[in-house]
């Protein structure tokens, strides 16, 4: 079958194209090269004056594993107060902040997100985290693999292992989990918490393993590099959440040397301590230390005001945060000695100056990272926002008027303590394409995937131009999804299953005899339980593996 979408303004940043009229063509769920005058479509659609994007993709987005589970439970009077029972195909499903797996894929369509991707799957829950992510209706999922705080990891490094080790350990704990990349929470603060400390900072040896932060992150950037992994390794960093935090974040850019980095929600990993209240905004040295070094990309993890809840591997951050708990009532706890697990229910109010603050670092560094391929749109859902927020947080960024007016109703005293007034900067079309679809498809490797060139899979969003940006992203008027249309005027009108992404390094197997004997004396699983067959993922039927490239990165 033959589909053509003719006369949208195609904005296609990895082609080049920023709002040129032009026409697209569909067959068999990709995109094809004009077929020429004598071809007869099948289909076509009039697109005149609309504008056309690729399928959107969140590049760091928790919506599945055990501590979304977690956090499900805790938020049970929203779900009950959330519950979708429309007509629509899309019409079951609950909750907002922590939506059921059916009401996470159809939120995400509705908006034209064709992937989301969870940044935190660890290697002995990756199973469950699995099975979740294939009920999730109409777009791709993949999972980071966190690392870091896993004893056997730090065991390896403790013994004086070289890099060629290392990149064995993660090479066989991706391929047995079926992630896309890796992760890394907090590194060495996890499991320093176990042993009853409350911080860790980069240059401090933890107390058991005597392993400095630094050390676990240069050696699994390293492993990344060296495995030749597209994502750079995903840092959540040190000490989330505390002021002053800021030195650690500029220490683990040093740290890894011009080795690629990812940094993650860095909104929460960017205060300092000046002024009268010790806490400000250091988002201007985020931002420089970015825009003077190509080897680093971030996600901003935004927040938006109201009720969510915070879900995290990083036990250390959330037992901080345990007292702030909005309703009254959190979960604390060590998962199999591969990582931690902290839920908390958390109220973001636009009248606190703390969290006012907060929107404004968030804000800053998006306006002042000049590069859109490099900086991602998040909220770190759900932690600082539930990810239907994205709408409007592209209207903060695209609409300085409105971001204006809305800080206007803030805490009275952030004015003083933010240049966010001062900067002029609105994002573009172009700009918004290239941080939501170009550039999450860059740096996940996926190449066909995020673009509208030919042999591109046919994922495409179609909007209304409106004024009101929250009004265009929050209800486009038609979203394909592998070619066939599951989403028109905002409504889910055909359904259909995603694809799990995954890469598969190679690595030196002997690795595994030294760890299937760690297992055996140590953990409460057998080394063989981390291995999850294809059959197991989506019946057989939805791998989606992307190439590694040692020595390319």
């Amino acid at each position: 079958m033959l589909t053509k979408l003719a006369g949208g303004r195609l904005y296609d940043p990895a082609n080049g194209r920023d709002g040129a009229v032009g026409d697209l063509f569909v067959r068999d769920g990709r995109i094809v090269a004009d077929p020429g005058p004598g071809a007869a479509p099948d289909e076509v659609h009039d697109l005149s004056g609309r504008v056309v994007m690729a399928g959107a993709i969140d590049i760091h987005s928790h919506i599945a594993g055990g501590k979304v589970n977690i956090a499900r439970l805790l938020m049970a009077e929203e779900h009950r107060a959330a519950a979708i029972t429309t007509e629509e195909p899309c019409g079951c499903g609950v909750g907002l902040a922590t939506p059921s797996t059916h009401a996470t894929g159809c939120r995400y369509a509705q908006m034209g997100y064709t992937a989301a991707f969870e940044p935190a799957m660890l290697p002995s829950n990756a199973r469950h985290a699995h099975l979740e992510m294939a009920d999730i209706p109409l777009i791709d999922t993949g999972g980071y693999l966190v690392l870091g705080n896993d004893d056997l990891l730090l065991e390896l490094l403790a013994s004086g292992a070289g890099e060629e080790a290392v990149a064995d350990y993660v090479g066989f704990m991706l391929n047995a989990t079926r992630s896309l990349a890796v992760k890394a929470v907090n590194p060495g603060g996890i499991n320093a918490f176990k042993y009853n400390q409350r911080r860790l900072d980069v240059d401090e040896a933890g107390p058991f393993h005597a392993i400095t932060p630094r050390r676990i992150l240069t050696a699994l950037a390293g492993a990344v590099q060296r495995l030749g992994i597209p994502h750079p390794l995903h840092l959540h960093g040190f000490n989330l959440g505390v002021p002053g935090n800021v030195e650690a974040t500029l220490d683990s850019i040093a740290a890894v040397d011009g080795l690629r980095l990812h940094l993650t929600h860095v909104q929460f990993h960017a205060y300092g301590v000046e002024g009268d209240r010790k806490f400000s905004s250091a988002a201007a040295r985020v931002a420089e230390a970015v825009n003077r070094q190509p080897n680093i990309s971030v996600d901003v993890g935004q927040i938006m005001f109201g009720q969510t809840v915070t879900a995290s591997a990083d036990t250390m951050a959330q037992m901080n945060n345990a007292g702030l708990a909005h309703p009254k009532k959190w979960v604390m706890m060590d998962i199999e000695c591969d990582a931690g697990c902290g839920v908390v229910p958390f109220r973001y109010r636009d009248k606190a100056f703390v969290n006012a603050l907060q929107w404004a670092i968030g804000l800053e560094l998006f306006l002042l990272i000049e590069d859109p391929w490099r900086i991602f749109l998040t909220t770190d859902h759900p932690n600082g926002a539930p990810f239907t927020s994205y709408p409007e947080l592209i209207r903060l960024l695209m609409d300085r008027d409105h971001r204006l007016t809305r800080m206007a109703e803030l805490h009275p005293a952030l004015p003083e303590h933010t240049i966010l007034g001062s900067l002029t900067r609105e994002y573009s079309l172009g700009e918004i394409a290239t941080m939501t679809r170009a550039a999450p498809a860059r740096i996940l490797g996926l190449t066909d995937r995020g673009h509208l060139g030919p042999g591109a899979v046919a994922d495409i969003t179609v909007y209304t131009d409106r004024p009101d940006r929250r009004a265009m992203f929050e209800k486009p008027d038609l979203v394909f999804k592998d070619g066939r249309l599951i989403v028109r005027d905002g409504v889910v009108v055909a359904f259909l299953q995603g694809r799990t992404h995954v890469v598969e390094p190679a690595y030196d197997p002997t690795i595994e005899s030294w760890m299937a004997r760690r297992f055996d004396e140590r953990m409460g699983q057998r080394l063989t339980h981390f291995r999850i067959a294809e059959e197991e993922i989506r019946g057989g039927n939805g791998l989606v593996r992307h190439a590694c490239q040692p020595g390319s990165f």
